[in-house]
């Protein structure tokens, strides 16, 4: 125990801010949603991109890898794309009369599954081991994943043509799902004037190293929630299951979702403690893709659900 307790002392809260100032240097005027994107791997879970073409969604997940010294793999979702295309194959070897397994890409740390709705249920669902045991098992042999693994997925919205939606147990698996959406004038006219984007991140250091973050990673499951917080967390729960305006209400999982995701908040704010804001910080993000809302956006009603719980005191 005492090597990690080592490394955790390594990483100060300044070395999390580091990460986040030198990504917002790539994606520019995003910092909201970089730092919920690092809250997403610090709190241990997958997040799903959802937006149009060209906002940025690649870059966002290269930047991340660059700045954390990440193994990094992108796989093209397409409507030919097999599971063995993702998950690697054993293969027939004749010199050594024997099937040897041959990796695929996401035998790596960072994984980005681009425009994943594109590909067929069967394809999407060859994931879904890896990021819910950390293990892919092929011909009943199990292999496992190298640690710490992060997929980002990016979806396209759903109207577009060619696309098989998530089906909702699989977008459970994804603790959080994000929008980068358009850029401030502002954001937009430096990304206008300045260096491209590619070229930029192929000279950005590594702030922190694959161990550094499995060691911030155990700090924030050792954070701590009040009795008084996991009332207010079981209260947000209970309205979901009473809410007129959804069709379903939040699942246990879904509350294990938010406690890790507020932990990891509470981290990146330098705090060792949850606050009810760090709760409400991640709400949107983490419930919004889970609940079915009758007539408007569910993310509209989780923000309602917010101002309408109170707060304990």
């Amino acid at each position: 125990m005492s090597d990690t307790t080592h490394h955790s002392t390594a990483v100060d809260p300044q070395h999390l801010d580091a990460v986040l100032s030198q990504i917002s240097q790539v994606i520019l005027g995003k910092p909201a949603v970089i730092r919920l994107a690092l809250t997403c791997l610090l709190a241990r879970g997958h997040l799903l991109i959802e937006d149009q073409p060209g906002m940025g969604k690649t870059t966002l997940a290269h930047a991340l890898a660059c700045t954390l010294g990440f193994k990094y793999q992108r796989v093209q979702f397409t409507s030919d794309l097999l599971p063995a295309d993702i998950l690697g194959a054993a293969v027939y070897e004749r010199e050594r009369s024997a099937f040897v397994f041959h990796p695929g890409p996401i035998f790596t740390q960072l994984i980005l599954a681009d425009e994943i709705n594109r590909a067929s249920p069967k394809t999407q669902s060859a994931l879904l081991e890896a990021m819910e045991e950390y293990q892919v098992t092929i011909e009943g042999s199990t292999h496992r994943l190298p640690q710490p693994f992060f997929v980002i997925a990016t979806q396209n919205p759903d109207h577009q043509v060619g696309t098989f939606p998530l089906p909702e147990s699989q977008l459970d698996r994804f603790l959080m799902r994000l929008e980068l959406g358009y850029p401030d004038p502002l954001a937009e006219r430096q990304l206008l004037e300045g260096e491209d984007r590619r070229s930029l991140l192929q000279r950005l250091p590594s702030v922190l190293q694959p161990e550094d973050v499995i060691s911030v990673q155990q700090r924030v499951a050792a954070i701590t929630v009040s009795p008084l917080l996991l009332d207010y967390l079981q209260a947000l729960l209970a309205a979901t299951r009473r809410s007129a305006e959804l069709r379903n209400g939040l699942s246990p999982r879904a509350g294990l979702g938010v406690l890790r995701a507020a932990r990891a908040w509470a981290l990146l704010e330098h705090r060792d403690y949850v606050l009810p804001e760090d709760i409400q910080a991640v709400l949107v993000p983490v419930i919004g893709h889970r609940l079915q809302a009758v007539r408007e956006h569910p993310n509209s009603v989780v923000q309602q659900l917010i101002e309408s719980v109170p707060v304990p005191v």
